[in-house]
């Protein structure tokens, strides 16, 4: 679809897991997302890359630029303390945080035959300094052509009161602001409020709605409210538990109501 919409609702590691893609394929197939990121190191993304792509006129599908997550068989990922502590000082190794784009992108292009429609990042971390340079770089040098492409940004809506507060503002102290600004000067497209932030902590589906109800009260045009879900528990994952109680609100009748 390649655009923003008045409300994108976006569903984050597509690729990471079975269970997570096909979670997140349902929600699609069923017109509850508008969006999803996809991790392309991920052991479903050539697999699962096929279905999403049955499914693209019902959502936009972009890269989550993955420097985190240590996939099997790839190398580079550090811990996000890593990223926090040495893009603050400015010792970031610029050609490999490159080489990781190119290759992320190319896996993109390979299974899903063209361009994603977005790039955001896992953990956020595409936001931060030096990495968003880089990748702005890249941006300009592969998608000057593609007018509707879009990136975003953590800066959520302004005079709006949110759940986890300081989370939401350290998220912009961590580079949200600064990249909304450079993407507005270099003319890309982003969005105009981020939501969806909290601790991973609603462990029920009720829990879940009272948040849910207050992002989507604070949402103004073309905000971007991102989502985690999976239709089963995923092992080995930090918010493993609470990704099937985001899939169960997203599947029922409570998101058409709310």
């Amino acid at each position: 679809m390649n655009r923003l919409r008045n409300l994108t609702l976006c569903a984050d590691d597509f690729g990471q897991s079975k269970d997570i893609s096909e979670g997140i394929l349902d929600l699609i197939a069923c017109r509850r997302l508008t969006a999803t990121s996809v991790l392309t190191e991920g052991p479903f993304w050539p697999d699962g890359a096929q279905r999403l792509k049955d499914l693209q006129d019902r959502a936009d599908v972009g890269l989550h630029l993955n420097l985190t997550h240590a996939f099997p068989n790839t190398s580079g990922s550090r811990p996000l303390i890593h990223w926090l502590m040495t893009t603050q000082t400015g010792h970031v190794p610029r050609e490999r945080i490159k080489e990781r784009f190119v290759r992320q992108i190319d896996l993109f292009v390979r299974h899903f035959r063209r361009l994603p429609d977005f790039i955001d990042g896992h953990q956020h971390v595409h936001q931060f300094p030096v990495i968003r340079d880089v990748l702005l770089n890249e941006i300009q040098n592969r998608f000057s052509t593609e007018e509707s492409f879009w990136v975003r940004n953590t800066q959520p809506p302004q005079n709006s009161s949110l759940p986890d507060a300081l989370k939401c503002k350290t998220l912009v102290w961590l580079g949200g602001k600064n990249l909304r600004t450079k993407l507005m000067e270099a003319d890309i497209r982003t969005n105009q409020g981020f939501l969806g932030v909290y601790g991973f902590n609603a462990l029920t589906v009720e829990n879940y709605r009272k948040l849910m109800r207050q992002w989507l009260k604070a949402a103004t045009n073309k905000s971007l409210l991102m989502c985690h879900p999976a239709n089963k528990p995923v092992q080995n994952d930090a918010i493993g538990k609470q990704r099937p109680i985001e899939f169960e609100y997203l599947k029922s009748d409570l998101l058409k109501t709310d």
